[in-house]
C-alpha cells in the first residue's frame, strides 16, 4: 500500500528553533576544538576558528583573505574600508577580496567566549563552479561592496557543522570535506551576495583583475612600483585601473601597497623579533622616520609601543 504524506512547510518559529539548535551545536564544536583564546588553523585547508574570552583583546588592523565568517557565539565589529559591520550570533560576513580590516570584540566572556568559524574562499574553485550556478552569465554588479553581512543560512550552518565533524572521523578530511566545501560555495553563490562571490572567479570581471594585482602586490610588496606598472598587469589604461582598484578596495593602489608593507613589517617584528629599523628596510622603506609616521597613523601607536602591547596580549590575535 502506498502512503502519501503531504509536505508541510515549517513555520517560521520552527525554522528559528532549528537554527538555534544548529548554532548551539556549531558553538559546541568550536569550543571543543579551541582550548584557549586565539586563532586556530584546522587540518582542513582554509578553515580556522577564532576564540576570545574578553572584549579587551583586539587587533586594530590586519589583513583578511576572501572569506566567509560565521559568528556562533558573542559579537564582533569589523571595519572594511569606509564601512563598519557588527556581527552578532547567527550572522555571516562574506568579504570577497583581500583587504586590511579593523576588528573589535564587542561581546565575550570566559563562560561564553566569542566563537567564529572562518572559511577562506578559493577563487580558482569558485571559477570552476560559477558556470553551473550562473549558466546564463554573471548579472551586472550595480554597486560593489567589500563586505556583506547576512543572517545565517541554516543550510550553510549545517554544512559547516558537517565540515567540522569530518575532523572527528579518519579519512573524511581527505574525501568528504572537499565535497562539503563545494556545497558551501554553491550555497553562497546562490545567496544575496552570490554575484559578488562569482565575480572572484570571472577572469574578465574588474574584481578578478584587481584580485590578480593584489596577489602580485602581496608577493612583491617591497618593490618600488608605479600605478602604470600595475595597470599593465590588467591590460587597462592607468586611469581605468586606478578607478577599478579604488572602487573595489576603497583605497588607491599605493595606499594598498603601504598597508601591505606595514602589515608585513609588523609580522616581522612580532614573529622574528626584528627591530623597527630592520623591519622597515625589509619591506621596502628607505626612511625610518617615514616608516614610524606611517606605522603610527595605521596602527594607532609607534612600532615599539604597538608590538609591546601585542606581546602582552596574545601571540596570534587576528
Amino acid at each position: 500500500m502506498n502512503v502519501y504524506r503531504e509536505y508541510v512547510i515549517p513555520e517560521s518559529d520552527d525554522i528559528e528553533r532549528l537554527l538555534q539548535t544548529k548554532m548551539t551545536r556549531l558553538a559546541h564544536l568550536l569550543y571543543t576544538f579551541t582550548p584557549q583564546d586565539g586563532v586556530l588553523d584546522l587540518p582542513i585547508s582554509g578553515l580556522s576558528i577564532v576564540r576570545y574570552s574578553g572584549t579587551e583583546i583586539d587587533c586594530p588592523k590586519t589583513f583578511y583573505l576572501p572569506s566567509l565568517s560565521i559568528v556562533a557565539q558573542g559579537a564582533r565589529s569589523i571595519s572594511i574600508g569606509h564601512e563598519t559591520y557588527k556581527l552578532d550570533k547567527s550572522q555571516m560576513l562574506m568579504n570577497p577580496i583581500t583587504l586590511p580590516i579593523s576588528l573589535q570584540t564587542m561581546k565575550a566572556t570566559k563562560s561564553e567566549p566569542l566563537l567564529i568559524i572562518r572559511l577562506d574562499l578559493n577563487p580558482e574553485r569558485i571559477a570552476e563552479i560559477v558556470p553551473k550556478v550562473y549558466s546564463h552569465g554573471l548579472p551586472e554588479i550595480k554597486q560593489w561592496r567589500a563586505g556583506h553581512v547576512m543572517n545565517a543560512d541554516i543550510s550553510i550552518i549545517d554544512a559547516m557543522i558537517r565540515l567540522l565533524e569530518c575532523l572527528q572521523k579518519p579519512g573524511d578530511v581527505e574525501f568528504i570535506a572537499p565535497l562539503i566545501m563545494d556545497e558551501i560555495l554553491i550555497r553562497l553563490l546562490r545567496s544575496s551576495a552570490g554575484v559578488h562571490v562569482a565575480a572572484m572567479g570571472f577572469a574578465d570581471s574588474g574584481v578578478h583583475q584587481v584580485s590578480e594585482v593584489i596577489a602580485w602586490l602581496r608577493k612583491n610588496f617591497s618593490q618600488a612600483v608605479k600605478v602604470s606598472d600595475l595597470a599593465k598587469l590588467t591590460h587597462m589604461s592607468e586611469s581605468s585601473f586606478y578607478n577599478h582598484f579604488k572602487a573595489v578596495t576603497s583605497m588607491s593602489p599605493m595606499q594598498y601597497q603601504k598597508a601591505l608593507r606595514l602589515h608585513e613589517a609588523r609580522n616581522l617584528m612580532l614573529s622574528q623579533h626584528m627591530d623597527a629599523t630592520t623591519a622597515s628596510g625589509m619591506v621596502g622603506y628607505v626612511s625610518n622616520s617615514q616608516f614610524s609616521r606611517d606605522y603610527s597613523a595605521f596602527y594607532g601607536a609607534p612600532p615599539r609601543k604597538d608590538i609591546g602591547r601585542l606581546y602582552r596580549r596574545s601571540p596570534k590575535i587576528y
